[in-house]
C-alpha cells in the first residue's frame, strides 16, 4: 500500500493510522508524502540526518519556512499557505504523538513549533528602507500646515496610536518629565507610551494649543484629515495599495517585532487586551525568515 522508498520509520505509523485510528485513504496518503518531504529535506540539509530522535524544533520549523508550494501554470512556485504549512506540521505532530505513545521516544520535538492561523490576513506595513525615506528626506512644507503633516506621520509610526486616538490627543496627556504619553485607547483604556527628544520637540510648537495636532485654527483634525495626510505621504515611497493610518501602527508594531522586540511590551504599546492579537506581528518575520534561509543555508537554494 506504501511507496515502497518511504523513510522505514514512517510506514509503522501509516499503518497505525489505517489500522487502529481507521483515517481515511486520502489522509493516509497525505501525512506519508508530507513525511517523506521531511525526512528528504533533514537528510539532504543536515549532513544525512535520519534518526527522529535527533531531529529538532528549529529543524522542523526550517523545514516549514523554507518549503516551497506548487508550481503555477507559469512554472513560477507559490509559497506554501498557511494552511498548507498547518497541515504539514500536524504531520509532523501526530508522527512524534505516535512515536511517544509506542514507547519510541520520551518528548516531540514538535511542541515548540506553532503554525500560522489559517485564514488571517497578515497586517500590511510600510519597508524600513521606506519609512527612513519618508522620515528623513520628503520635505515637508514650511507652513503650519505642513508641521502638523508631519508630526502627525512621525506621531503615528513611533508612538503606534489609532487614528481617532491622535485626533483626540491633548497636549495636557504629553509628560515631557517622564517622556511618555498618555493615551486613552479602547474602553476608556489607558496606557503610557515613551517617547523620544526628538518627538517631544516636535510636539513644542503645540503647546500653546489644546490639541497636540490641530488646524491653523487651533482645531483638532479630523480622522478624514489624517487619512489624507498619511494617504498622501505614503504613496510617495510605496506601491501597497492600503496606505491609512492604521498601517503605520502596523508597521510601528512590526518594526518592533522584527527588531526583537518582546511581545508583551508590544501588546502593552499597542493597547492589546490579549497576547493573540498581537502575535500576528511575529508572523511576517516568516517572508524574512524564509530569505534567510535561501541566502545563508547550505542546502537552502
Amino acid at each position: 500500500m506504501f511507496q515502497p522508498d518511504y523513510h522505514p520509520d514512517i510506514v509503522p505509523f501509516l499503518e497505525y493510522l489505517r489500522l487502529v485510528k481507521r483515517r481515511s485513504p486520502h489522509t493516509i496518503l497525505s501525512y506519508g508524502t508530507d513525511l517523506q518531504l521531511f525526512f528528504t529535506y533533514l537528510a539532504r540539509a543536515y549532513d544525512g540526518l535520519t534518526d527522529p530522535k535527533e531531529v529538532t524544533g528549529p529543524m522542523i520549523a526550517s523545514w516549514l519556512v523554507g518549503m516551497e508550494g506548487r508550481k503555477t501554470k507559469s512554472q513560477k512556485t507559490e509559497k506554501a499557505s498557511p494552511a498548507t504549512i498547518k497541515r504539514r506540521l500536524s504531520a509532523i505532530q501526530s508522527f512524534y504523538k505516535y512515536r511517544r505513545k509506542a514507547g519510541l521516544q520520551t518528548d516531540s520535538p514538535a511542541v515548540t513549533v506553532k503554525a500560522p492561523k489559517s485564514g488571517r490576513r497578515l497586517p500590511v506595513f510600510v519597508e524600513p528602507a521606506q519609512m527612513d525615506t519618508l522620515l528623513r528626506h520628503v520635505e515637508f512644507p514650511d507652513t503650519h500646515n505642513g508641521y502638523m503633516e508631519r508630526l502627525v506621520i512621525h506621531l503615528l509610526y513611533h508612538t503606534g496610536m489609532r487614528r481617532s486616538e491622535l485626533a483626540g490627543l491633548k497636549i495636557s496627556q504629553v509628560d515631557a518629565a517622564r517622556k511618555q504619553i498618555r493615551v486613552m485607547g479602547k474602553g476608556s483604556k489607558e496606557r503610557l507610551i515613551p517617547v523620544s527628544d526628538e518627538m517631544l520637540q516636535m510636539m513644542e510648537l503645540s503647546r500653546s494649543r489644546e490639541f497636540v495636532v490641530s488646524d491653523e485654527k487651533g482645531k483638532r483634525l479630523s480622522d478624514k484629515k489624517i487619512y489624507e495626510i498619511v494617504k498622501k505621504y505614503l504613496s510617495l515611497v510605496t506601491t501597497i495599495e492600503k496606505k491609512s493610518p492604521h498601517v503605520l501602527r502596523h508597521t510601528f508594531a512590526t518594526h518592533l517585532a522584527n527588531n526583537g522586540a518582546d511581545l508583551n511590551a508590544v501588546k502593552e504599546l499597542l493597547g492589546h487586551s490579549s497576547l493573540a492579537a498581537t502575535q500576528v506581528y511575529t508572523h511576517n518575520n516568516i517572508e524574512k525568515l524564509r530569505e534567510a534561509y535561501r541566502k545563508a543555508h547550505p542546502k537552502g537554494g
